[in-house]
């Protein structure tokens, strides 16, 4: 791809995404379309183009297309942990849970639960949220399902984290595995 295509593909999906003002779904739709469209190299350029767009609707895009990346190219990840987690914009936060996530399905959870733990150590509470976020969901995921008492421990260890917001996403992530392994939480509540 040229630079002119990439200039022309950015403004494109600029356009594209910034009439979505809640939620994400087109956003997701238009990273799928982006992967099934171009090469990984071409993607991590219009990632790079997007990003460094004033809509944060584009840098959500880009976040997608670095988690969407991530597994193949580790660059990516280190992308996602340094740089997306530093930007302002709480709807990019939320899209940086999904792109870790990501990252850790096409990757396996299990092979990934070392990254997992080195972001929860992380110094920044947008790269331990992201993993919190996805905690959340990953005790039906391979793995976690086996596993629970994992994603509970990990959560668990955040418990008097110095940050609300990831102070916030450890409660409402027990919260939510409560309702399928209330007895585990309870077990946890108790040490």
């Amino acid at each position: 791809m040229t630079q002119p295509d990439i200039d022309s593909t950015r403004a494109g999906l600029i356009e594209r995404v910034r009439t979505t003002p809640h939620g994400f779904t087109d956003i997701r739709a238009a990273a799928t379309e982006i992967r099934e469209q171009y090469k990984i190299e071409d993607r991590l350029q219009i990632a790079l183009a997007l990003f460094g767009s004033q809509v944060e609707q584009a840098r959500m895009l880009a976040t997608f297309l670095w988690g969407d990346c991530a597994a193949g190219r580790l660059e990516s990840l280190t992308i996602l942990r340094q740089i997306v987690s530093r930007d302002p914009d709480w709807r990019v936060q939320e899209i940086l849970a999904q792109a870790f996530d990501t990252y850790c399905r096409d990757n396996g959870y299990e092979q990934s639960l070392a990254v997992s733990r080195g972001w929860l150590v992380d110094p920044h509470p947008n790269v331990r949220r992201a993993v919190t976020e996805g905690l959340r969901i990953r005790t039906t995921r391979p793995y976690f399902k086996q596993h629970p008492e994992v994603a509970i421990r990990w959560l668990s260890d955040l418990r008097a984290d110095h940050s609300e917001y990831v102070h916030r996403s450890v409660g409402n992530a027990l919260c939510d595995i409560s309702r399928k392994r209330g007895d585990l939480i309870s077990a946890e509540l108790t040490t």
